[in-house]
């Protein structure tokens, strides 16, 4: 669905409507937001930028289309696409994830933040996994890095 708004949106804007392209663009914007989708839209290439100018002049979801905007290098006049690694946490972690990556913060060692989350040690170690894969990194000191990036470590935890 998103997709088909986001095209929606793209053709209206090649037709030289903005105002047109803009109320589908809205309703893709406020469909991929809660679960953070980015791909369908830097996935479109220099053609969303327009869009992407008109929805944060208009004030439509400015967290979102400034999160979308910095997926694109600043620095281009086309507004290309820049090959940041690891530009986006496409697939959130869940809490117990979170729980993992906060304790993985610490100086606690695996077998002790599998001890404090009351799971084995394997457990803890395919969390960790999960965590590396979905944050595009390779190491602890990396994923604390990462999720210090993407402000992970200072979000509440929900309960």
């Amino acid at each position: 669905m998103i997709e088909i708004l986001v095209l929606q949106a793209l053709a209206n804007d090649v037709r030289g409507d903005m105002r047109a392209a803009l109320v589908p663009f809205e309703r893709a914007l406020t469909l991929a937001e809660p679960e953070g989708y980015v791909r369908k839209f830097v996935d479109e290439g220099p053609r969303i930028v327009a869009l992407l100018q008109a929805a944060a002049k208009r004030g439509i979801a400015p967290g979102y289309v400034h999160r979308l905007m910095a997926d694109f290098h600043p620095g281009t006049a086309s507004g290309e696409p820049h090959a940041r690694q690891n530009s986006v946490n496409i697939e959130p972690l869940s809490e117990r994830e979170l729980d993992v990556l906060r304790l993985l913060a610490t100086d606690l060692d695996g077998p002790e933040i599998a001890s404090q989350l009351m799971v084995s040690l394997n457990t803890m170690r395919t969390h960790t996994k999960s965590i590396y894969t979905k944050l595009g990194v390779n190491g602890r000191r990396a994923a604390v890095h990462r999720a210090e990036e993407l402000a992970l470590l200072s979000q509440p935890r929900a309960r």
